[in-house]
């Protein structure tokens, strides 16, 4: 479970957030500049609370007050990015085996379920420039959780893709969900896309949870 109690004071508001997310998918829905991005850096490691904590399967990632800090990279927190960020000189096997925990068969076997439930084994030796923009997406949330995370955090992936190809990824993710059962956290400002991914709606506005 993840619990995230945290308040962080930005230009234009003050962020202050307070939830639990069980293995579901919890949707931080609202408009633009409303704090959505920054709850995911604060969880992720990238942004640090003015105040409260962030504590994953009973392990405390951040505390102001007890002064507790595990650094993004020991968090075991995947997250996907609105750019992606794929590595142009490594192709789509190599992207999802990059920052891989497992190592020898069992990484072999994750790789393989991965290029499966993502429908992208037949691109495994493409380069990222020779994707379109639905499988760039796909290899990205393979490579999320290639890393074997406890909690996969997805900030509006899907913004850039056509109608249909948004709603095919979509339904892969549910599918990913439904697979390793952990927290997703996903970010979006489309109330269609809150209401067809997320177990559990939560909307912010200028930093504040409203409903």
């Amino acid at each position: 479970m993840l619990e995230v109690r945290a308040m962080k004071r930005l230009p234009h508001f003050t962020l202050d957030v307070d939830f639990a997310v069980r293995d579901e998918i919890l949707v931080l829905f609202g408009p633009s500049g409303a704090g959505k991005t920054m709850t995911l850096r604060l969880i992720a490691g990238l942004e640090r609370p003015d105040a409260g904590e962030v504590v994953l399967d009973g392990r405390t990632l951040v505390s102001r007050e007890r002064r507790v800090w595990v650094p993004p990279r020991e968090r075991r927190v995947g997250m996907v990015f609105q750019d992606l960020a794929l590595f142009p000189h490594l192709d789509v096997t190599r992207n999802v085996l990059y920052g891989a925990r497992l190592r020898g068969d069992e990484a072999r076997a994750r790789l393989e379920r991965l290029l499966d439930t993502f429908r992208i084994g037949h691109l495994a030796r493409r380069w990222p420039a020779e994707l379109s923009g639905g499988e760039r997406q796909r290899v990205a949330l393979a490579r999320a959780l290639m890393s074997d995370p406890d909690v996969l955090l997805l900030d509006e992936p899907f913004s850039s893709l056509d109608l249909e190809t948004r709603r095919a990824v979509q339904d892969e993710v549910v599918a990913a969900h439904g697979t390793w059962r952990i927290p997703f956290v996903f970010v979006t400002h489309d109330r269609e896309e809150a209401e067809r991914l997320g177990d559990r709606m939560l909307f912010l506005r200028a930093g504040r949870q409203e409903g």
